[in-house]
C-alpha cells in the first residue's frame, strides 16, 4: 500500500539515525519500526528453576520452626 506520512522532528531524527546505523531505506526502516512497535509479541513464559539445598527439616514448616527456636532462645535469656 502506498501512503503518504508527515513526520514530527523528532521522528523524522529518529528515522534517519536508523537508516545511517543499518544502511537501511526510509521504506525499510519505517517498515520494521511499525512491526516491531505493533505486532503482537511472542514471548515464553517465565521459568523459575529450583535446587535442592540439601535441607534435614522440612521446610514448608520453616516460620514455625523459627518461631519455635526463637521462643526457646528467648526463654533461656530470661533464665
Amino acid at each position: 500500500m502506498r501512503t503518504t506520512i508527515t513526520l514530527n522532528p523528532q521522528a523524522e531524527a529518529l528515522v534517519a539515525e536508523a537508516m545511517r546505523q543499518r544502511g537501511a531505506t526510509f521504506k525499510d526502516v519505517v517498515n520494521q519500526a511499525i512491526i516491531s512497535s505493533l505486532a503482537p509479541r511472542q514471548t515464553r513464559p517465565f521459568v523459575t528453576r529450583t535446587h535442592p539445598l540439601g535441607a534435614r527439616v522440612p521446610l514448608d514448616k520453616a516460620l514455625a520452626l523459627a518461631a519455635e527456636l526463637d521462643d526457646a532462645a528467648f526463654s533461656l535469656r530470661r533464665e
